[in-house]
């Protein structure tokens, strides 16, 4: 019986899962087909209505044929041909349905035709992922199909930021048959895992199948060949010298199949080169029947069929009961007789007859009887196509149509055509177009390039043909070159060319490609070429070429863009007019335009401004014109002028310049009037207002002695007068002034001359008659209540006659003092007295007298008032100054006598002041001789008053006058001494007594103030001889001198041996001992360390410092010191390295000691 084959069209499909709702475009571009496409149906013989029926038919449903069947060859359920088993898909349902760890959205099965494309796409969420997740597509079980990306397969990854997802493509391009399968993608990301499995189906395109060896499409290509490892059922068409091989005998797989173990499909696919064995086992599931006892058939048809084109087939069935009537159906659809179709009956046999068997025969037929039906498949294999005319050689020119031709031996045969044995796959977009006239096949190139050069080959199920093409380039002529242009701006550009080749080409401007935009129309028609810009920009301006395409000639042409130049003065004012504070710089920048650039030029008042550093200059740029001036002066006012020039034209502006600047400083201000704390000031208009307005004036004051200004007024004064208000009462002030106009205020004036705020006192007080003779009245009082801060220069006295109201000053000058006596008065007149105070702000309201003073003199009694300290004796040392003032009374002026010891006053001596009111004793420098009695005598005509003051004028005084030793007994010696001759003129308090031993006569005191004029002298030394002496004192100190005794005073040793005590030398030696030990320390790294310790010993010891039980000695990075027994090593900026066990020896005579510390360097992190 020969191979079954079956054509991959009749297999039922289930259908596909439905894409993403998100992306229902995606998978249309990408050829995935969730539904099989009702034309291919038709094509492929199966009727959609009945397709139910047939899956059941097939073994598609886990119905009744699950039960009732098993796979041929006793094939366990598990292993069912074409479908997943129950148990299988119910579980990958399961595992599909549940929570997704990784996946957001998973890659969903598909159909694919032959030769499309197709993408399944997966998501994973990456909110909870710090890295990309690993992802690995799979098909099957083990295929790692990152090994197999290539022109076939593309693998692509890509990352939304704003959502967090990460998506990975898998992109299936021209799909084979032999790509169908199981696949798998799985996602990785540390711990977690997720997996999904898919299914795609190809789909065979539309057209008639060869009779292929099925083996063939399950096998890989060969090797070595272009697409070698590649499951590819058109390479089954690839016949591209393909290494013959030997021939072996002819094995047909589907019985091997079909009586082999389950467990040994795997290897009989192994062996016989079947990489798709779930293709082949589906395959096998649909041919397979059931081998049961049927009540309608005592035999069934044959599993499957196998005719060749234009053949005949013979179907046979035997009934078990012949009156059975038997329907015959293909595709679901029941077969009437005809010539095509010839039924037969042979007893219980019912035979079908197919005549002139052709590719659409090949498909499904089933046959009824009663309620049971048994259905078979026929192949119909095609006899190899031959290439009867061979294809020729051509050449070719770029542009011309091509036509590459060759014959086959059939009608209609499927051929295929290849460009460098890379399939030529036509289209609507595509410029290969394939014509068929009955067995001549034509293959058309529109417009042919130089890239169409290449070797073209055609191949048939039974041979091939191949043949170089050859495309070169048409010599090309420039019919109308581009020409140079000069366009206004805003006008039209137009490039034009013609060639003569109507070709494409490349518009460039400075040497880079111009692109088509709204401003930039590129047209090409036929041989013409054009560049059309409508409103020309500066930016257009530039060299343009115009390149032919895959030619080496250019077309050059210049393009200058002109403009007359304007002048923008739409940010100034309606006059054009500029104003600038002076002393600022103004920069007055106008906006130019013109192509090419105009040139600008400044002038003022016919002279030009120049470009450069002066202070007035101008400055140019392409699209503006500037004018500085650096200091702007009040001379800088005026018109300037601008003038523009280009080769389109020249254009004229002028522009007002107005410098405006603060006013002059007013003059200084006169204050005019003064108060207590007010004042009033005026002043003139500053001589200059700025070229503004003034709009009024600030004025500020200060205390003449300090800095600081202080503004009185917020609001401007309109006024040239103003009254400051709230000073301070005889404070010095200046005041000065601000003026101000719109530009801003001006310096300050020069200040006012400095003013008082001042007031008068008040009146003074107590007005009383001091004394009256018979041409004077002598007046008192007491100065006023409130002086106030102007103080007091002075006062007015006046008076006027009884009966009279002229007031007579008189004193004509102001006199400080609160007495003064009016002279040349007449006797017994009468006059009112009244008295004024005057100071900086005048007199004060007057005090009056309360009535008249008759001018007539009164007697007083003399009084002689002797302060309390003069009624006992005044005691004054020698040298010091004796001043005593004794106050009187009397009227008229009174007489004074002064008297000593009852004998006048030696005036040479003692100077005697007197007045109206004292007298007053006077002696520059006291002696004793002015000692005694001083007596007083005031007279007032017959009134007598006396007085008298005792002075005592006090010495030191002199030496005793007789010193002698009474006795001398043991260690004691008496003596005695007589008073000094002189007391100093007052009481002697004591005596002190000294001592001197012979041999040093060095004195010492013994007793001091001492009453008596007799003294013992003890705890005198033994075997010494002394002298003596006395000095007298009083209450002014110790007498100068001393009197001495004559003899001296030896102390007898009475009969005893003095014996000096002997001491013996004392041992200082001791050997070296720690009083202070070393201590373990912690040191910083890179900051100085001290080890400290402290050391005693006699002779002084050695002291050796050691590190580790090495002697530390030469290492500049150690200091040692010892000073009065304190040892000191110190370790300058330390490391790790330093740490360590530390000793210090101190060694010296009489023995050696040692003490150790650790010291541990710690390093700080940064």
């Amino acid at each position: 019986m020969p191979e079954p084959t079956k054509k991959e069209e009749n297999e039922v499909l289930a259908p596909a899962p439905a894409p993403p709702p998100e992306e229902p475009n995606k998978e249309k571009e990408a050829g995935t087909a969730p539904v099989k496409e009702p034309n291919k149906e038709k094509e492929a013989g199966t009727a959609p209505a009945k397709e139910p029926n047939k899956e059941k038919e097939a073994g598609t449903s886990p119905g009744k044929d699950e039960e009732d069947a098993s796979p041929p060859g006793g094939l366990p359920p598990e292993w069912s041909i074409g479908e997943s088993p129950v148990g299988e898909e119910q579980d990958k349902q399961n595992a599909n349905s549940q929570l997704s760890i990784l996946f957001v959205e998973k890659p969903q099965g598909g159909t694919v035709k032959v030769g499309e494309n197709i993408t399944f796409i997966a998501k994973v969420k990456a909110e909870d992922l710090l890295r990309k997740p690993t992802v690995k597509w799979f098909k099957g079980k083990w295929m790692d199909l990152a090994s197999k990306a290539g022109k076939h397969l593309q693998l692509k990854e890509t990352f939304e930021r704003h959502s967090r997802v990460y998506t990975f493509e898998m992109q299936i391009i021209k799909a084979k048959e032999n790509y169908a399968g199981n696949y798998r993608c799985e996602v990785t990301y540390k711990d977690k895992f997720d997996s999904c499995s898919f299914d795609l189906e190809v789909l065979e395109s539309t057209g008639t199948t060869p009779n292929i060896d099925i083996r063939s499409a399950f096998k890989r290509s060969g090797e070595g060949q272009d697409d070698a490892g590649e499951l590819d059922f058109s390479g089954l068409l690839k016949r591209r010298e393909v290494k013959p091989q030997e021939e072996q005998p002819e094995v047909d797989v589907w019985e091997l199949l079909k009586n082999a173990k389950p467990s040994e499909y795997e290897k009989i696919a192994f062996q016989y080169g079947i990489t798709d064995l779930r293709g082949m086992l589906r395959r096998l599931k649909r041919m397979r029947r059931v081998e049961k006892k049927s009540a309608a058939f005592a035999r069934i048809l044959d599993p499957a069929y196998q005719v060749d084109k234009g053949g005949r087939v013979r179907f046979v069935v035997e009934l078990a009961d012949p009156k059975l009537e038997v329907k015959w159906y293909k595709n679901g659809q029941e077969i009437r007789p005809s010539t095509k179709y010839i039924f037969e009956h042979k007893g219980c046999e019912r035979i079908m007859f197919i005549n002139n068997c052709v590719l659409t025969d090949d498909s499904e037929y089933y046959v009824t009887a009663g309620d049971e039906k048994c259905s078979t498949e026929l192949f119909v294999r095609e006899p190899p196509v031959m290439v009867t005319k061979q294809l020729e050689d051509t050449k070719a020119y770029c542009g011309e149509r091509v036509e590459l031709e060759c014959e086959v031996s059939e009608d209609d045969a499927n051929v295929k055509w290849f460009k460098n044995g890379e399939e030529i796959i036509p289209g609507p977009k595509s410029r290969y177009h394939i014509r068929v006239e009955g067995k001549k096949h034509i293959l058309i190139i529109d417009g042919a390039t130089k890239a169409d050069s290449a070797e073209y080959s055609v191949m048939t199920t039974g041979g091939q043909s191949s043949a170089k093409l050859s495309v070169d380039l048409k010599p090309l002529k420039i019919l109308t070159p581009l020409t140079d242009q000069t366009v206004n701006l805003g006008k039209e550009i137009c490039l034009k060319c013609e060639v003569s080749e109507n070709i494409t080409g490349k518009w460039t401007k400075n040497g880079l490609p111009v692109q088509e935009t709204d401003h930039v129309k590129i047209v090409h028609k036929g041989r013409i070429h054009k560049l059309v810009i409508a409103n020309a920009l500066v930016e257009d301006e530039g060299d343009y070429v115009f390149t032919p395409d895959d030619y080496s000639v250019t077309l050059p042409a210049k393009v200058h863009v002109v403009d007359p130049p304007k002048i923008n003065l739409d940010g100034l004012d309606a006059d054009n007019t500029v104003t600038v504070i002076a002393g600022n710089k103004l920069r007055l920048e106008i906006p130019i335009s013109g192509e090419p650039p105009p040139k600008a030029l400044w002038s003022r008042a016919d002279k030009a401004i120049m470009e450069g550093s002066g202070r007035i200059r101008s400055e140019n740029y392409p699209d503006s014109t500037t004018l500085v001036i650096d200091i702007a002066e009040k001379d800088d006012s005026g018109v300037y002028h601008i003038n523009l020039k280009n080769e389109a034209g020249e254009a004229h502006a002028s522009i007002k310049i107005k410098v405006v600047d603060i006013p002059d400083p007013p003059v200084a201000p006169n204050v005019t009037d003064v108060g207590d704390d007010w004042c009033i000031m005026t002043w003139d208009p500053p001589l200059y207002d700025g070229g503004s307005p003034i709009l009024g004036y600030f004025i500020e004051r200060k205390k003449k002695q300090s800095s600081r200004w202080m503004r009185l007024n917020f609001d401007l004064c309109k006024e040239t007068i103003f009254e400051p208000k709230k000073m301070i009462e005889g404070v010095a002030y200046e005041v000065r002034i601000f003026a101000v106009n719109a530009v801003g205020i001006s310096k300050p004036s020069m200040p006012s001359k400095p003013f008082v705020p001042l007031a008068v006192t008040s009146p003074p007080t107590l007005l009383t008659v001091d004394s009256v003779t018979d041409t004077t009245v002598t007046m008192k009082w007491r100065p006023p209540d409130q002086i106030g801060a102007a103080g007091l220069d002075g006062y007015v006295l006046e008076y006027c006659f009884e009966g009279t109201d002229d007031w007579i000053p008189a004193n004509t000058e102001l006199i400080e003092k609160t007495k003064f006596t009016i002279t040349g008065l007449p006797t017994d007149s009468r006059i009112y007295v009244r008295v004024k105070a005057v100071n900086a702000a005048g007199a004060s309201e007057p005090k009056y007298y309360s009535q008249p003073i008759l001018v007539k003199e009164i007697i007083e009694a003399p009084k002689i008032r002797i302060p309390r300290h003069l009624k006992q004796t005044y005691i004054r040392r020698v040298g010091e100054a004796i001043n005593l003032v004794i106050p009187f009374q009397g009227k008229p002026r009174p007489e004074l006598i002064w008297t000593k010891d009852g004998a006048p006053i030696d005036k040479n001596q003692i100077n005697i002041r007197n007045s109206e009111t004292d007298t007053i004793v006077f002696i520059r420098k006291a002696e004793r001789s002015h000692s005694g009695k001083y007596d007083l005598q005031v007279k007032v005509e017959k009134f007598v008053e006396t007085a008298s003051i005792d002075i005592r004028v006090i010495d030191r005084p002199g030496p005793p006058q007789l010193v002698k030793i009474e006795d001398v007994w043991g260690e004691n010696v008496a003596l005695s001494w007589t008073p000094p001759r002189d007391d100093g003129n007052t009481a002697i308090t004591g005596y002190t007594i000294q001592k001197a031993d012979k041999k040093s006569m060095e004195w010492f005191t013994v007793i001091e103030h001492y009453h008596r004029t007799s003294a013992t002298i003890t705890e005198l030394v033994i075997g010494n001889e002394y002298y003596f002496r006395v000095f007298a004192e009083n209450m002014c100190g110790l007498s100068e001198d001393a009197t001495m005794t004559k003899e001296s005073a030896v102390i007898a040793k009475d009969g005893k041996i003095y014996k000096n005590p002997v001491y013996e030398d004392f041992d200082f030696t001791e050997a070296p001992m720690f009083t202070q030990p070393l201590v373990n320390t912690y040191a910083v790294a890179g900051y100085n360390a001290t080890l400290n310790c402290s050391v005693r010993g006699n002779p002084k010891p050695k002291i050796t410092w050691m590190k580790n039980k090495v002697v530390i000695k030469d290492d500049p990075r150690y200091r040692m010191f010892s000073n009065q027994g304190v040892c000191t090593l110190e370790i300058r900026k330390p490391s790790p390295y330093d740490g360590g066990t530390y000793c210090c020896k101190a060694v010296n005579d009489l023995g050696t000691v040692e003490i150790e510390c650790k010291l541990e360097v710690k390093v700080v992190a940064q």
